[in-house]
């Protein structure tokens, strides 16, 4: 399946730790310091900033994945010990506008997991629109134990995906979940075999770069916004959003196929 993807030119292509691939309106970008379970330095995170500000103006999607045998193992730590208190706010707001950028970037962002999804690893995750993981992933958050704290928008993220309960705990007691128990708690959202996620994180990216383009945006931009406005505010919002999508010519003309019958009802994929 990823055959048909081919390096991405420009500045993505002088990128150490990413390896960057596009096939028709799809981006592939790899983690790739798998000698260190992808963990993210400074350099690196600065590599993700520039990839997904670099993104071509066709492109409709993204995959997010990691080389080697896990997805990301979180901050790289040898980096944190000799940063002064002012030094850390400045770091952790680095994270925040890098990961910001994807989370509410023109386009969707599937992310397929694998190994370790640990630390700053699963924050990255949790930027992602939609996750695939396989059976080999596991999660946890292992600052309790290091003596620091979530610095990547985590303590936002995740108590949205998995609550605040489950993330005291695995903070406090450096509780690792298993694949299966990461899905049970909203972690991913779906769950494959060994060796399939990005597979799956493919096809899913297909078929969500397939929607009009408006659409998609709408959903990125306005969906986590209406999760933090009172219910008159996000119901206001709804209502501008709603209109806006419904006014582009795309969006009419996808549903006037519909009501002409020439494209297809929804139902359960076989």
């Amino acid at each position: 399946m990823h055959d048909d993807f081919s390096p991405l030119p420009g500045p993505c292509s002088q990128l150490r730790f990413l390896q960057v691939t596009r096939s028709e309106a799809l981006v592939h970008l790899r983690l790739h310091r798998p000698d260190k379970r992808n963990a993210i330095s400074d350099a690196f995170l600065a590599e993700l900033q520039i990839a997904f500000s670099a993104l071509p103006p066709d492109c409709r999607a993204v995959v997010l994945s990691g080389a080697g045998e896990h997805f990301c193992a979180g901050l790289d730590l040898s980096e944190v010990m000799e940063r002064s208190v002012a030094d850390g706010v400045l770091h952790s707001r680095a994270w925040h506008q890098a990961f910001e950028q994807i989370q509410y970037g023109r386009v969707p962002v599937v992310a397929a997991l694998h190994g370790a999804v640990i630390g700053g690893g699963l924050e990255l995750a949790a930027t992602a629109h939609l996750r695939v993981a396989d059976r080999s992933t596991f999660y946890g958050l292992p600052e309790g134990q290091r003596g620091i704290f979530v610095g990547g928008g985590g303590s936002v993220r995740l108590p949205r995906l998995a609550g605040f309960s489950l993330m005291t705990d695995m903070m406090l007691t450096g509780r690792v979940l298993d694949a299966a128990e990461g899905q049970a708690a909203g972690l991913s959202n779906y769950l494959v075999e060994p060796g399939k996620a990005v597979d799956r994180a493919i096809e899913l990216a297909r078929k969500v770069a397939s929607n009009a383009p408006l659409s998609n945006f709408a959903i990125l931009q306005a969906l986590p916004r209406i999760a933090d406005m009172s219910r008159s505010d996000g119901l206001f919002v709804e209502a501008l959003m709603s209109a806006v999508a419904q006014g582009d010519d795309e969006a009419k003309a996808r549903v006037r196929a519909f009501l002409e019958k020439r494209a297809g009802k929804v139902g359960r994929e076989a």
